[in-house]
């Protein structure tokens, strides 16, 4: 059985550089590729920065400056007490751009980090020249559907069980983090790119520091918040500021944790060029488990003029 310690999964050797940056407070852990325009590539739960290692490659021998960064609480990067609400992620990725030495990037997000990316479009707007999401939704969307759509409270129940506490962080690292290895498998609609090296690889990253506790902060906040005046401030800033930055959305058809129709309904708050790609026989991880598919459908559409 392979296993890494959480530094070695980390801290991957590759065509890429590993460095620190301080942005919002924090030290976030980014991966370096390239040259040219800057594209920050934000990682989903319950992966970290290199679920985009094709991408990366892919972007960085295409002419652009590729940058996949840690959340806060993941990875490489810092693990305060505090700041897993949307606001402070917002902040985290402008300020993280700034860090890198530019006043915009090109923000591409996967599932939760998506959710993030689709949040610093809209209440930091200025950072943003161009939004790639993938496996993902508007936050207000996705705040809708689940609060309405049965379908889609199913596909996120692991979402309230995360509302408990402690015993949501136990479970997740319990068996050298088995149940990481389960979302792989559970939200993949072709499942043949996790090998036993790539569930190593998430498993041990996730029993670094105190990830399991930092992750599930993320979602308690943005279910906890609903009620609360921070998260009715949240979604009506997100409402009146629509995304002016062209968008592109790419959603694997069998995407079983944020459905497709829910994340199709993400063009409401788009109030710029916007174009759908609904790919066939892939689930949740599309980066991961056709990346050649997805670079194909990115490269060509950052080489287009939005229309």
């Amino acid at each position: 059985m392979i296993q890494y310690e959480p530094e070695d999964a980390i801290f991957a050797t590759g065509p890429w550089t590993h460095r620190d940056v301080s942005a919002n407070g924090a030290r976030f852990h980014v991966v370096e590729a390239g040259t040219g325009p800057l594209v920050l590539l934000v990682h989903g739960f319950p992966t970290f920065w290199w679920m985009w290692k094709d991408l990366l490659a892919d972007l960085s021998n295409n002419g652009y400056r590729a940058v996949a960064m840690d959340l806060r609480g993941y990875g490489g990067s810092d693990h305060p007490p505090r700041g897993y609400d949307f606001f402070t992620a917002s902040r985290d990725i402008d300020a993280v751009i700034r860090s890198l030495g530019e006043r915009q990037a090109i923000l591409v997000g996967h599932g939760f980090g998506g959710l993030l990316t689709f949040s610093t479009a809209a209440l930091r707007g200025d950072a943003v020249s161009r939004l790639i999401s993938i496996g993902t939704a508007h936050p207000n969307r996705m705040r809708h559907e689940a609060l309405t759509n049965a379908a889609q409270r199913k596909a996120s129940s692991f979402v309230w069980g995360f509302q408990r506490p402690w015993v949501p962080e136990r479970q997740l690292v319990a068996n050298n983090a088995e149940q990481i290895d389960k979302f792989l498998h559970e939200w993949s609609g072709n499942e043949s790119w996790i090998t036993e090296e790539v569930s190593a690889r998430y498993r041990a990253a996730f029993l670094g520091s105190n990830t399991a506790h930092c992750a599930i902060e993320y979602y308690r906040w943005m279910v906890r918040s609903i009620p609360r005046p921070d998260g009715r401030r949240f979604a009506a800033d997100v409402a009146r500021s629509p995304i002016t930055a062209p968008v592109l959305q790419i959603h694997g058809a069998l995407d079983n944790t944020i459905l497709p129709t829910t994340a199709r309904g993400s063009d409401a708050y788009v109030d710029a060029p916007y174009k759908w790609h609904l790919l066939s026989g892939l689930g949740h991880y599309l980066a991961e488990e056709e990346p050649a598919r997805v670079s194909k459908i990115v490269l060509e559409w950052l080489a287009t003029e939005p229309s």
